[in-house]
């Protein structure tokens, strides 16, 4: 049993250390449901957070969209290692080889390599009609299938739009018509203008704990990472999404959702993580997979400007426990909570990060050079014995956040090709880099946050 007011008791009291203004919490153990919310919807109105407020899910979205498409497997309509063009004729990117072999299996898999440039698709009902239009001068990250490197937005769309077209309908009524309804869920959607303001929580950023949480400048996200990122809901209806994984494709109305075959296929096919320390070693197909001791986690994760979403399915102990927050991210945070709800459960609790390994002797010069993407740069020199990071943010970003725009960080190393990246500020948690792929001596990318970033030349 779940001692609820001893954890909500817990939760209040890191709610006011981390200067997030509320969590609604849920478990679902053996069929049953347990679920409570603490604190607030929104720091000015003062509105109490309920277990119906709704909040952002952020990318944790991508599990739903995965859940659609595979039904499209299930139907034998899609087959997930044939290449895109194949479900849409006119697909063309920069590089000749991944217009003609990319598949399904790599955009769930975050292992396409293509560029998010997709431009401005705009906020109308043929955005990823838009978007597929729009790359076909992007270029690729890295190779067709070489590496794992997060697709924020441009990957699920890609997905979605394949529903769209066998549909006839758009992404958002594929969603409800597949999904949703069938499911039963009534507070969970795909698109701002479907959600009752009433019930939703407001997005908190923050800047400092004297200052407190202030209410995020983005309501939503572009309607862009509708299929990546566009998802509404409260914890309840999350973990009838995991209720679907637990019990082989089955929601919690007894309705079907999925094959029980799609769902191995979703929780068993799998590609390495270059940074395996900060989600999980491998990702699965709209999934991550985690490496705690003695037990399989899949996780689904989501973050928005100002809200964010976490969720760990352990289909060994028939559990599952969401959580939805209207401030942070905190990763620290959402160890604190967890751990005290598994440890209260008996069961097995999320690992620390690694020691770093000072009997390492590494050859500094491999891993420093300029490591990009569109809007995210990492600088990475030696100084002495010593490896540092430095993140150049958006000036905007920085100004906004009063922080500088050039912040610089010790990497300490775990491994050869591992680092622990630990805070510079007690608002951060220690971050973990993963700098790889050596060639010529040098290495050719940096992945962290799931992200991948490309070694200038």
């Amino acid at each position: 049993m779940i001692d609820v007011p001893r954890i909500q008791a817990r939760v209040t009291e890191l709610l006011a250390e981390y200067g997030i203004p509320s969590a609604a919490i849920g478990v679902l153990r053996n069929g049953e449901f347990t679920e409570f919310a603490v604190g607030v919807m929104n720091v000015e109105t003062q509105e109490p957070a309920t277990t119906d407020t709704v909040y952002q899910c952020g990318s944790m979205t991508k599990t739903w969209t995965a859940l659609a498409f595979m039904q499209l497997v299930d139907e034998g309509k899609v087959d997930l290692d044939g290449p895109v063009r194949t479900y849409l004729p006119g697909f063309t990117v920069a590089d000749p080889e991944a217009s003609a072999k990319v598949t399904p299996r790599h955009l769930l898999y975050h292992t396409n390599g293509i560029e998010e440039a997709y431009g401005n698709p705009g906020e109308d009902d043929d955005v990823y009609e838009r978007m597929i239009e729009n790359i076909a001068d992007a270029p690729q990250v890295f190779p067709l299938g070489h590496t794992h490197g997060y697709s924020a937005a441009l990957g699920y769309a890609i997905l979605a739009r394949i529903l769209e077209v066998h549909d006839g309908a758009r992404w958002d009524d594929v969603m409800r018509d597949r999904l949703f309804d069938p499911m039963g869920l009534t507070s969970t959607n795909s698109w701002r203008e479907q959600v009752d303001e009433t019930r939703a929580a407001t997005g908190h950023l923050i800047r400092s704990l004297d200052e407190g949480p202030i209410i995020t400048p983005v309501d939503y996200l572009p309607r862009a990472f509708g299929p990546g990122g566009g998802i509404t809901s409260t914890t309840r209806e999350v973990l009838a999404m995991a209720h679907v994984f637990l019990t082989g494709g089955t929601a919690p109305n007894g309705k079907r959702v999925v094959s029980a075959e799609s769902i191995r296929e979703m929780m068993r096919s799998r590609v390495p993580v270059p940074d395996p320390y900060m989600f999980g070693p491998e990702w699965a197909l709209g999934l991550i997979v985690c490496a705690w001791p003695g037990e399989t986690v899949y996780a689904s994760d989501g973050s928005t400007i100002g809200q964010n979403a976490r969720l760990r399915i352990l289909p060994d102990s028939n559990t599952a426990i969401a959580m939805l927050t209207n401030g942070g991210p905190r990763e620290s945070f959402y160890h604190k909570v967890f751990n005290e709800i598994l440890a209260g459960l008996g069961m097995v609790t999320i690992p620390d990060l690694p020691a770093p390994d000072t009997t390492l002797n590494l050859d500094l010069s491999r891993y420093e050079g300029v490591y990009e993407r569109p809007g995210a740069r990492h600088e990475v020199s030696a100084e002495g014995r010593k490896l540092y990071l430095t993140l150049v943010l958006d000036p905007m970003q920085a100004e906004f956040l009063q922080k500088p725009d050039r912040i610089s960080y010790e990497l300490l190393p775990v491994s050869e090709t591992h680092f622990l990246m630990p805070p510079t500020d007690s608002l951060e948690d220690t971050q973990t880099v993963a700098i790889y792929d050596f060639a010529d001596g040098a290495a050719r990318y940096l992945h962290t946050n799931c992200r991948v970033h490309p070694r200038l030349k």
